[in-house]
C-alpha cells in the first residue's frame, strides 16, 4: 500500500511539472521596490535582491551569468557557450538561489544542463543575436530566493512598461582583467539611445537593432567579465515588476566614458524565446507522458 501511494505521488509529481505555470514574475519577494537612490559603481546585492540570477558553472566554477525564464528554461548569451561544444554537457551546471560563490547555502539549487539551443543566427564578429536557452535537467522549484523574471512581449510591450529602474547584477570582475567577486553585486545603470550610443566617439556605428546599451556616461556603472550572459533588468512602476531587457553581451573593456556595456535586447527576441521554449517543451510533455503512463500502470498493479 505503501508503494501504490508513493507511486501515485511520483506520478502527480510529474504532472504538476508539466502543467505548473509562473503567474508572479519578476517579483522580489525578500526586497522592496526599487528606491529614489541611484548606486553608483557597484555594491554588494542584497540577499535574495536578484532571485532570477543564476551563475551558470564549468565544472564547479564560475562562467557566465544567466537569467530564470520558467522553472526549466534559462536564458544567457551565445559567446558564453559556442566555444564550449566540445566540452561534455555534464560539466556544465546551473546554480540558483546563489548569493556567495565560495558558500553556497540551503536556499541554492543546482540543475544541470539537459539542452543548450543557441540563436542560429549568432554572429561571433558582431556579437549580434547573442542569446541563448538553456534547457535544465529537472525543474526549478519557486522559493523566495528562486523566482523567474518576466519578459517583454514585443518591442512596443517595452515602451509602454515605464521603466523607472534598470540594473545590472553578476559576480564579474570590479575592473578590467580583475577577479571575480565572490560576492553578488548590483548597480543601477541608464538605458542609453542606441543613436547616441552608436555616435563615432562612442560605438561608431556597431550597435544593431538587436542590442541595447546600459551604463552611465561617465562609465562609473558598468558590467564587466564573468557577468556575460547575466540580466539587465528594469522596473515597472505601473506593473510592480522586474523585466529583463538585456542579456549582457559586450563592452569596450569595463567603465570606461562613453562605451557602455552592450546586451542583446530581449523584445526583438520575444518570438524566438516563445518559439524555442515550446518545441522543447512539447518534445519532453511526450517524454514525461509516457513515464506517467508506466507510472501509473505500475500503481495499477498494485491495486
Amino acid at each position: 500500500m505503501e508503494l501504490k501511494a508513493l507511486v501515485l505521488l511520483l506520478s502527480a509529481l510529474c504532472l504538476s511539472d508539466l502543467t505548473s505555470t509562473q503567474d508572479s514574475c519578476g517579483k522580489r519577494l525578500l526586497v522592496a521596490a526599487p528606491g529614489a537612490f541611484r548606486i553608483v559603481g557597484g555594491r554588494e546585492a542584497p540577499e535574495g535582491a536578484w532571485p532570477w540570477q543564476v551563475s551558470i558553472q564549468i565544472q564547479s566554477r564560475h562562467h557566465c551569468g544567466g537569467t530564470i525564464l520558467s522553472n526549466l528554461w534559462v536564458l544567457t548569451a551565445t559567446h558564453c557557450c559556442h566555444k564550449y561544444l566540445r566540452i561534455i554537457k555534464s560539466h556544465f551546471r546551473v546554480v540558483a538561489g546563489l548569493n556567495v560563490l565560495s558558500g553556497p547555502g540551503d536556499q541554492t539549487q543546482i540543475r544541470s544542463v539537459r539542452e543548450v539551443k543557441m540563436h542560429k543566427d549568432y554572429n561571433g564578429i558582431t556579437s549580434d543575436n547573442d542569446v541563448t536557452l538553456l534547457l535544465l535537467s529537472s525543474p526549478l522549484n519557486f522559493t523566495d530566493h528562486v523566482q523567474p523574471v518576466c519578459t517583454p512581449h514585443n518591442l512596443a510591450h517595452e515602451f509602454i512598461l515605464n521603466f523607472s529602474h534598470c540594473f545590472i547584477s553578476g559576480w564579474g570582475s570590479p575592473s578590467y582583467g580583475g577577479r571575480l567577486m565572490n560576492r553578488l553585486q548590483e548597480a543601477e545603470v541608464e538605458l542609453i539611445d542606441r543613436t547616441k550610443c552608436n555616435l563615432i566617439t562612442w560605438y561608431n556605428g556597431i550597435i544593431t537593432e538587436n542590442m541595447i546599451c546600459a551604463g552611465l556616461e561617465s562609465g562609473a556603472a558598468d558590467s564587466c567579465q564573468g557577468d556575460s550572459g547575466g540580466p539587465l533588468q528594469c522596473y515597472s512602476e505601473d506593473e510592480d515588476r522586474f523585466y529583463v531587457v538585456g542579456v549582457t553581451s559586450f563592452g569596450h573593456e569595463c567603465g570606461l566614458p562613453h562605451k557602455p556595456g552592450v546586451y542583446a535586447r530581449t523584445s526583438r527576441f520575444a518570438g524566438w524565446l516563445k518559439a524555442s521554449q515550446g518545441a522543447s517543451v512539447s518534445a519532453a510533455r511526450r517524454l514525461n507522458t509516457r513515464l506517467i503512463s508506466a507510472l501509473l500502470s505500475a500503481a495499477l498493479t498494485l491495486l
